[in-house]
């Protein structure tokens, strides 16, 4: 289990075919228009729960070059580090959360004439527990440090581990998605 958790990580940002909810907010008295250029803040991509078994230079280099080519797409070049107009920083954030499902069974059926047919009805109860992974991209304005715009993309991950292809792919998708409003209109 362990060695699984690595890939279970990845799961949202690597299913293809799951949904990604998406979120985004920013600062309505920024110009967006002004801003250029962008660099790293200094820790490229972060990690919520800050756990050595969900770090990954693999999947920090996928999803550092999926953002750059992305802002490069919006028209923003990357300055040299510590230059740009804007600082961009990612989180991978995993969270662990529980979903009570109730059924209910049996209870029999009336007919059309009165009378009751079936066995006694009872109701079903129980836990599930899964993971959801979100990918946070930040953007903050160089020149006064301030968060002008976020963007956040969460979906419940999957059990089975991916290749690395659907790996790489994900990332790519979940990325243009979340970057998908940027700048903000």
């Amino acid at each position: 289990m362990m060695r699984a958790l690595p890939y279970l990580l990845l799961t949202l940002l690597l299913s293809g075919c799951a949904s990604v909810s998406l979120e985004h907010d920013f600062d309505p008295g920024r110009d967006f228009s002004a801003y250029r250029s962008w660099s790293w803040k200094d820790a490229k991509l972060l990690y919520q729960p800050d756990d050595a078994r969900l770090k990954s230079d693999i999947t920090e280099a996928r999803i550092s070059q999926a953002v750059a080519d992305q802002l490069e797409q919006r028209g923003l070049r990357q300055a040299s580090a510590g230059q740009g107009d804007l600082k961009v920083q990612s989180v991978l954030i995993v969270d662990e959360r529980q979903d009570q499902i109730t059924t209910q069974y049996g209870g029999g059926w009336g007919g059309y004439w009165g009378g009751y047919w079936g066995g006694p009805a009872f109701t079903e109860t129980r836990r599930v527990d899964y993971k959801v992974a979100t990918l946070q991209i930040d953007l903050y304005d160089a020149r006064d440090g301030k968060l002008v715009w976020r963007g956040s993309g969460e979906q419940i991950m999957r059990n089975q581990p991916p290749s690395p292809a659907e790996r790489e792919r994900a990332i790519r998708d979940t990325v243009t998605q979340v970057l998908s409003q940027y700048p903000p209109r």
